[in-house]
């Protein structure tokens, strides 16, 4: 896969949800890394895309998370998201690991995308079910990075001239 760029990627933001983020594991730092993620796609260019799964079931998208959003997240019933999320590499981060985000991302692969997954940014309910899907993502060729990783890509120069605010949004 390319370095990732923030004029060719897309950020997928995968199912954080009211009723489903107080059971996952390490919750409050996955929505704190897709929260910075949000934040220096917006100040980047990165176009941002969300998914709701089962809406009626697990609520809404968190708040924090949702005021952040440049538009509502869509809802699904399927566990891959289903969405074209634009052109470029895809960028996906959310929950859990296991079950939406990895069917989302095989899906994404098995449509030829370049597609990058947040290891920081992805969690399950149980921490080896995350493991385990990390590994089988990185086996079907997507990347496993980090929110750091992403957030400097995108700037790709300290000479940028939103670096000085994206970089604060990593201290």
């Amino acid at each position: 896969m390319p370095v990732l760029r923030a004029n060719s990627s897309v950020l997928l933001v995968v199912d954080l949800q009211e009723r489903l983020m107080p059971a996952i594991a390490e919750g409050p730092a996955v929505l704190a890394n897709a929260a910075r993620l949000i934040r220096a796609a917006g100040l980047l260019g990165v176009d941002v895309r969300a998914t709701e799964q089962n809406p009626r079931g697990l609520g809404p998208t968190v708040g924090e998370i949702a005021e952040l959003l440049p538009r509502p997240a869509q809802p699904k019933t399927s566990f891959a998201a289903g969405i074209d999320p634009g052109p470029g590499a895809v960028v996906v981060a959310g929950c859990e690991a296991h079950v939406c985000v990895q069917q989302t991302v095989l899906d994404l692969r098995e449509r030829g995308r370049d597609v990058a997954v947040v290891a920081d940014a992805v969690a399950s309910r149980v921490g080896s079910n995350r493991d385990r899907a990390l590994e089988r993502m990185r086996d079907h060729g997507v990347d496993v990075v980090t929110t750091e990783m992403v957030v400097f890509e995108w700037l790709h120069d300290s000479e940028h001239p939103a670096f000085r605010e994206v970089l604060d949004l990593i201290r």
